[in-house]
This record gives structure tokens, sequence and C-alpha cells, in this order.
């Protein structure tokens, strides 16, 4: 029973907001989020994404580091967030708390929000490219951005949000199954991950490229490759060692 009555405590904890009511809300967005955020697509593929999110309730979204997945997941988040104040009311950012092989963290103090803050900052590190420092901590302090454990995912139904789930790669199908029935009213869900980046003991567990193939054809939901040619967001760089990597190893790690 305690247990259990924990796991209510941190589903409380992540659910609840400090500001109920919606023009207050709306007053705190548009002076955190700039009105300005427009979102070209800097290739095809970038623009295929936001065309999915922007016409799908789910999106599932499978790209190697660099294709731009996150940072356009986020910005359209934000833009959605800022022109549609009275339908989204807050973005949840999920993570798997699936470490790097090796890195295991051991035990991290703190309450829950203080335990899954490591994991969310490549989240954060992207909202600061868009919007400022202050402002993306103002969003997280106000409740407007919350990070949602995928532990506690269950028997929550998340309504007036957009939900981004990163590093789907190391997310189980059950889990996965778990995830996207959360959607709720007027909401939309983008799942995001690398197939290549797989840090599960068992490969075959990944439910990322199962997902896209499953649902590439059905309606609402939209199932995205970016195209391995177009990573131009981060440094060149990473596309040569990623190729020498894969060359070398064999993708065998």
């Amino acid at each position: 029973m305690a247990k259990m009555k924990n796991c209510e405590e941190n589903l409380n904890e992540v659910l609840d907001s400090n500001i109920d009511d919606i023009g207050e809300i709306k007053k705190s967005i548009q002076g955190l989020v700039r009105s300005d955020i427009k979102l070209i697509g800097k290739n095809e593929s970038q623009k295929r994404l936001i065309r999915s999110i922007k016409s799908n309730e789910i999106t599932i979204c499978a790209g190697r580091p660099g294709t731009g997945k996150t940072f356009v997941s986020l910005a359209y988040a934000l833009s959605l967030l800022r022109k549609n104040t009275n339908k989204y009311k807050t973005i949840y950012l999920v993570k798997s708390v699936t470490t790097l092989k090796g890195e295991e963290l051991g035990f991290l103090k703190g309450d829950m929000k203080d335990k899954i803050e490591p994991f969310m900052w490549s989240f954060y590190i992207n909202m600061e490219k868009i919007i400022n420092t202050t402002s993306v901590q103002a969003l997280v302090n106000e409740n407007i951005v919350k990070p949602f454990p995928l532990a506690y995912m269950r028997d929550a139904s998340l309504d007036n949000c957009i939900i981004i789930a990163d590093e789907m790669q190391n997310v189980s199908i059950d889990n996965a199954k778990t995830l996207l029935t959360r959607i709720g009213t007027d909401s939309k869900l983008i799942l995001l991950g690398d197939v290549n980046q797989i840090d599960m003991r068992r490969k075959e567990d990944s439910s990322l490229s199962k997902l896209i193939d499953m649902f590439i054809d059905v309606e609402n939901i939209g199932a995205v490759k970016m195209d391995d040619n177009d990573i131009n967001v981060r440094n060149p760089l990473i596309s040569v060692i990623e190729n020498k990597f894969n060359e070398t190893f064999n993708d065998k790690e």
C-alpha cells in the first residue's frame, strides 16, 4: 500500500499545475514564448515532420542525430502553445531513463523532479535555442513545460497538451502502448528516436521500428523516417563519425 501511495503522489506531482486559470496560462505563455516562431524546415525531412505534426494527432519519427527531429518538434510545440492557448495548455516531456552502456548513475538524491531532470537536459538545451534560457526555466517553474516519467504514465489521460517523447528506441513495445494510449482530448503526441542508438540489453525489444511499421498507413497517425542525407543541424563531422563507427564495428557495440 505504501508503494502504491507513493506512486499516486508522484503522479499527482506531475499532473498538478500551479496555474489553473486559462487566462493566467495564456498570459504566462505569451510573456515567455516569442510570437515569431516560424517553422519552414531546412530540408524535405524536416518539412515532412512539420506536415505530419500539423496534420495528425500522433506522429512517430525516426532519424539520426542532427536531422533536427527534437528541435523541430519542440519549436512546433512552443508555437502551438503560443498560438492556441485555449486548446493547448501544457507541453509534457517524456524520455526513457535508460542510460548509456556502462554509464549507470546509481541512486539519485532528491524528489522525483530532481531525479528526472538530468534526463531532460537535451530537451532544455534545444528549447534554449528557440527561446532564451530564462524563459525555458520559467515555463518549467510554472508547470507549463512538465517532465513526465514514463514509469508513471499508466492511468493518466493527458488533455489539452502536446506530449513529446524522445529516445523511443529505448522503450519496450508494452511501454510504448501505454504511452500511445495516454493521449487525451485536444492533444498531440510526438514520438522520436534513432534506431541506431538502442541502449536496451535486448535490441529486439526496442519499439521504434515496430511502431513505424505498424502505423505507417493509419489515419491521423503520421510515421516519418528522416533521410540520413538531411543531417545539417549539428556539426557536419557527426555524419563522418557515425559512418566510421558503423563501418568499423558494423553496428555491433
